[in-house]
């Protein structure tokens, strides 16, 4: 199962050591024709996702220092989703890593083709101590919109959760009458929830949360933003500005905060002292807003540019977000705003450990995972 860093294949390189702050370091760099699809980070923990059409698509997990791992067990005696999933490239994959003490344990999503009259979303999952694949949860929602779609995952630590959302029509049956009723045939958000999974035990739901668009967890809490509607077009679960964030105990379902979003939320992050939102406004701008995690109180808000991605980390210090290719950073503490770096394309899994920012990006039919490091 495990491969020690010295005899990985001269294919692919790991890097060992740490830049000085400011400095941009490649991490790992993929064998020839081996694109990256997704990457995440939790501490000295990192995972991604690599499509191979040729053999096994692979969850790669990696201590830094230490192991490199594949994910989920491959091979005759192995059946499993995962291995001969057709990914096309910019087909989205989502991956959630929790760096637990008793087993680091990942999570990762795939998504059947849009082209499909019913589409299939599958929840995945696998642990260091147990590589065999886990088929947590698998979704479905017709091309029309109605059915049940995946929110999203989200890890950190020693906990792991994904959102599903229930889309309906107003009155089905007055819906598919003749002649039709307008009214009747509008999709609606009607049900899902979170999800947490401990280990290959069902996935429990959590406790008062509902419908989540998005998610981030810090530890034992998990910050979610609920879905409030649904696109006509083609049902595609929406939120809204009317709506509070909420901030709950992933154990307990217990409130711990709740904040009024500036502009409908896209993007939500969480540390252990601070929520940040990213949200759109009713004029088309781009607000970044953060709170303290314990009281839910607004600590400063500030607008970005219109152009910035629906990714959003919070750091020891920093918060971290995107302009297409341009990684920036907003000091917590002076309100400054930098470009920290211009990625050689478009990164993948943006996010921020620590002080430690790292993405993945694909640069001529290689994958790398780079990283950097915010000085004090």
């Amino acid at each position: 199962m495990r491969m020690l860093l010295g005899a990985l294949a001269t294919a692919a390189s790991i890097v060992h050591g740490s830049a000085p702050a400011g400095q941009v370091q490649t991490l790992y760099t993929s064998a020839a024709h081996q694109r990256i699809q997704a990457f995440a980070q939790d501490g000295e923990l990192l995972a991604w996702f690599e499509p191979n059409a040729k053999k096994c698509n692979s969850v790669w997990v990696w201590q830094l220092g230490s192991a490199k791992v594949t994910l989920p067990a491959q091979g005759s005696a192995y059946h499993n989703v995962t291995c001969r999933w057709q990914v096309p490239t910019g087909s989205p994959v989502g991956l959630a890593l929790a760096s637990n003490e008793g087993s680091p344990a990942a999570l990762w999503t795939l998504r059947e083709s849009a082209s499909q009259a019913l589409r299939f979303d599958y929840v995945l999952g696998a642990t260091l101590a147990d590589t065999n694949e886990r088929r947590f949860q698998q979704v479905a929602h017709a091309k029309h919109g109605a059915g049940l779609w995946l929110g999203g995952v989200a890890g950190n630590d020693g906990s792991l959760v994904y959102s599903v959302i229930k889309v309906a029509y107003h009155d089905q049956v007055a819906c598919l009458s003749t002649p039709k009723s307008a009214h009747a045939c509008e999709l609606e958000v009607t049900g899902g929830g979170v999800y947490r999974v401990v280990g290959r035990k069902p996935p429990a739901p959590l406790k008062g949360g509902g419908p989540a668009v998005a998610l981030a967890v810090s530890g034992g809490d998990v910050a979610y933003v609920p879905a409030a509607t649904a696109a006509m077009a083609d049902g595609r679960p929406l939120a809204s500005a009317d709506i509070p964030v909420e901030i709950r105990d992933v154990a307990t379902g217990a409130l711990v905060a709740s904040v009024t979003p500036s502009g409908t939320p896209i993007a939500v992050g969480l540390s252990p002292d601070v929520l940040a939102l990213l949200g759109r406004t009713d004029t088309g701008g781009v607000v970044l807003s953060w709170y303290d995690s314990a009281t839910g109180k607004l600590l400063h808000s500030l607008a970005v540019k219109s152009t910035a991605s629906p990714e959003v980390g919070v750091g020891t210090t920093a918060i971290v977000y995107r302009v297409g290719r341009s990684i920036k950073t907003v000091d917590m503490r002076t309100l400054h705003v930098r470009t920290l770096t211009t990625a050689a394309a478009t990164p993948i899994g943006l996010s921020i450990a620590g002080d430690r920012i790292a993405w993945a990006e694909d640069i001529d039919g290689r994958g790398r995972i780079r990283s950097i490091t915010i000085g004090g």
